[in-house]
């Protein structure tokens, strides 16, 4: 009898301090433990690599954090995880951002619950044709075979608000809805005068077209520049350097969207303040996986972002 209660005084004891410790244990992994998933774009683009690149130094200096990357179909389709919650960051460009807050374009509905934390850099603008053409500028596009983008993406309505600013619309021009993959062929083959993207510049598909032909890109000038960005504040303006394409050795002036970085609201001051002084204490090491990282900067961080409600841990740092 005598055993018997000390075994069960014993077994009673043992149960208390393993619960106590499981308890301990659970709340020390559930304080350290921060999951973060960053919407990025297709593999082979520029979001992945520098998505990736985030989290990684969101993982390395931010104790607990556990960040990832998704490869996503990029902007249109990060605004709509960001709605959903499926991701807590996303990068997107700028312009697309708009339409959601304002649902506008590709966007029937606002999307309410999108916080900025960063400015990263520019997706250019560019209007390419062959200098076999004759054009050299975008007034002279009128009665031309343009490829303006896939129909309903970014950049067809960059394309359009663009050429509405020359005056152009589509009545004008004879507008062919093609991807620029698909109208990068189209002007090598010469089924368009010219052809549409918005890209970081040197684009991989422009630079292929500029080692076998000669090409122009047609300028967005400063008066026009300034009418596009009193119609939609997230223009900004971008001058591309001569000599980025094979064999055109002309500075031109155009505009461009941003590319940025934006959150859902559930991501809060603190998390904010964190990730955004990690980043941009480790450009460096970002801008090691893509080109284009190396355009971002502190001083650039809010650039074409004052449409949007900022997060307010990235405006503290910011700030400071």
């Amino acid at each position: 009898m005598r055993l018997s209660k000390v075994f069960k005084r014993v077994l009673t004891a043992g149960l208390v301090v393993a619960m106590a410790l499981g308890v301990v244990g659970c709340g020390e992994e559930g304080a350290k433990e921060q999951f973060v998933n960053i919407a990025t774009g297709g593999t082979a683009g520029t979001y992945y690599p520098i998505g990736g690149a985030i989290a990684e130094v969101l993982n390395k200096d931010i104790k607990g954090m556990n960040a990832s990357a998704q490869s996503t179909g990029a902007s249109i389709a990060n605004i709509n995880m960001l709605k959903d919650e499926q991701v807590d960051l996303a990068i997107v460009q700028n312009d697309i951002t708009y339409y959601a807050i304002n649902g506008k374009e590709m966007f029937a509905d606002k999307v309410n619950n999108l916080k900025g934390i960063a400015s990263l850099y520019p997706e250019t603008c560019q209007f390419v044709t062959l200098e076999s053409s004759g054009i050299k500028s975008i007034d002279e596009l009128k009665g031309k075979k343009v490829a303006v983008g896939a129909s309903g993406s970014g950049a067809e309505a960059n394309a359009r608000q663009i050429l509405q600013a020359y005056g152009i619309s589509y009545d004008d021009i004879d507008e062919q809805f093609l991807s620029f993959a698909e109208g990068a062929n189209a002007l090598k083959d010469g089924n368009v005068d010219a052809a549409f993207l918005t890209a970081g510049y040197p684009t991989a598909s422009v630079q292929d077209i500029a080692s076998q032909n000669k090409i122009r890109l047609l300028p967005v000038d400063d008066q026009h520049a300034l009418a596009l960005s009193v119609d939609y504040p997230f223009y900004t303006k971008v001058t591309i350097p001569a000599g980025v394409y094979q064999g055109f050795d002309e500075e031109v002036q155009s505009v461009s969207v941003m590319a940025i970085l934006v959150a859902t609201d559930r991501v809060d001051k603190d998390k904010g303040y964190a990730i955004t002084k990690t980043i941009f204490s480790n450009l460096d090491k970002i801008a090691a996986a893509h080109s284009a990282a190396k355009n971002i900067t502190k001083d650039g961080a809010t650039k074409g972002m004052d449409f949007i409600q900022m997060n307010e841990g990235a405006q503290k740092y910011f700030k400071e």
